[in-house]
């Protein structure tokens, strides 16, 4: 292995560090990470013009794992979901539903632990109690899903909102995991879950005859280090089962495909956007995700009857959709808030036919990028987070324009509170999406857009 490609490796891991120090510090440290993510992505693209050497695989598996290390060194940075995903596992070990209880519920006193409950004691009252009761007006959503001091778990006074993959995920790192280690356990699970995509992604791109260290896009992102190993984010989980459903259902197993699909779903409920790319005459492979992901909710059901939505009503009365309205940034800036949603609708609708419509004339991988991407770009979430598994998306389809739609969601939570900024950050994304792709499909375009097709195609 030659001196540039070690050096390109422990730099990008050093910067992985440097972004983690900025984020713990606060020092401006959105736009440090959208700086860093830049300067990673043109070290990836020098060290793909460099010769591979013996084990490129190894070395780029390697590499990410150094780029989790940081994160792991701190309490989670960006949110701190991490706390509800442990609690939630100890609530499910202790034999309640995390659907039926609120994390300051008085009947769950004996799960408090000094991590979780800084400020309240197992035999301290908090006052409340009760099956939770999630409110349908925004005003009494945003009341009841304030913080609280005594409790590092956010949103304490309402149910969780993760589907039951996710909770299954939540309880076996908490069978694993002593109370008085945190959020650990799971930062550990999100790192290796990171580095296990890494190697997925480096083995299907030498699979198809792409260069496999392309994968460190993904492995060596700083957004990957600070979501993964730091945040700990479940959205890590959903991006490996999608590109695990998308490699299945390019190798012809569409039974398969639905069931990493659906249990992707059963994670983040964004990945049923993905529905159209998979559909075909047969439709096996819908069938069979939406059969799983209703399938995991059953049990649930059984234990916790209609409370098993848990606050994914209140999620989206705080997002807009329950008054006829959506929050996107992009729609926001030329509609008025009761023209939204229709906009959006319409939108995907139209984005779902053509998914189907190019089902079988572009490789699988590609229409799923290009939906996922611009789902986000309509819908324009507030958490960035939610864009991880465009990266991996994005890196297995050859398709690194919509690497900048993640990139812009963290510019834009920085800028959260100034809608117009916000948009604005969101439509340039698109814009320099869309301007590719035009330069893409122009005739005689250029090799530098994209990779060979017969590539993909395997």
């Amino acid at each position: 292995m030659t001196a540039k490609l070690v050096t390109g490796g422990l730099l990008a891991a050093g910067i992985s560090a440097g972004v983690i120090a900025a984020e713990s510090a606060n020092w401006w440290p959105n736009l440090v990470l959208c700086t860093a993510f830049a300067v990673v992505a043109a070290i990836v693209w020098l060290i793909t013009r460099q010769p591979p050497g013996k084990h490129p695989i190894l070395y780029v598996v390697a590499v990410a794992a150094l780029c989790q290390l940081p994160g792991l060194t701190t309490a989670p940075i960006t949110s701190t979901d991490a706390y509800r995903y442990a609690w939630d596992g100890r609530v499910q070990l202790s034999g309640s539903s995390p659907y039926s209880h609120v994390p300051l519920d008085d009947a769950l006193a004996r799960l408090r632990d000094p991590v979780l409950f800084p400020g309240l004691s197992p035999t301290d009252k908090s006052g409340v109690v009760g099956p939770p009761r999630v409110p349908h007006d925004a005003a009494a959503v945003t009341a009841l899903s304030t913080d609280d001091p005594r409790t590092r778990i956010n949103r304490p006074r309402v149910p969780t909102i993760y589907p039951p993959v996710a909770q299954a995920f939540f309880t076996a790192v908490a069978l694993v995991t002593p109370w008085s280690a945190g959020t650990l356990g799971l930062q550990l699970a999100a790192a290796l879950l990171a580095v296990v995509l890494t190697a997925l992604l480096a083995v299907e791109l030498r699979r198809r005859g792409r260069d496999p260290r392309w994968a460190a896009m993904w492995g060596w992102s700083p957004i990957v280090a600070l979501e993964a190993g730091s945040a700990a984010h479940i959205d890590v989980l959903a991006a490996l089962l999608i590109v695990a459903a998308v490699i299945a259902a390019a190798r012809r197993k569409p039974v398969v495909a639905g069931l990493l699909l659906g249990a992707a779903a059963g994670v983040k409920l964004l990945p049923l956007l993905l529905l159209p790319a998979f559909t075909s005459r047969r439709l096996h492979t819908p069938l069979v995700a939406v059969g799983t992901f209703v399938a995991s909710y059953l049990p649930h059901l059984l234990a916790a009857g209609t409370l098993v939505v848990g606050f994914l009503p209140g999620y989206l009365t705080q997002e807009g959709f329950s008054d006829g309205s959506s929050r996107s940034a992009i729609l926001a800036l030329v509609l008025p808030p009761e023209a939204r949603q229709l906009a959006a609708g319409v939108l995907a609708v139209s984005l779902a036919v053509l998914a189907i419509h190019r089902h079988g004339r572009e490789p699988i991988a590609v229409t799923c990028c290009w939906l996922y991407g611009a789902a986000l770009l309509i819908t324009t979430p507030t958490y960035p987070w939610y864009g991880l598994p465009l990266i991996a998306l994005a890196v297995l389809a050859g398709r690194l324009e919509w690497l900048v739609v993640p990139v812009a969601a963290y510019l834009a939570y920085a800028s959260f509170g100034h809608d117009v900024r916000q948009g604005l950050i969101h439509l340039a994304a698109a814009a320099v999406v869309v301007t590719t792709v035009a330069l893409r499909h122009r005739p005689n375009a250029g090799r530098e857009f994209d990779v060979p097709v017969e590539a993909l195609r395997h």
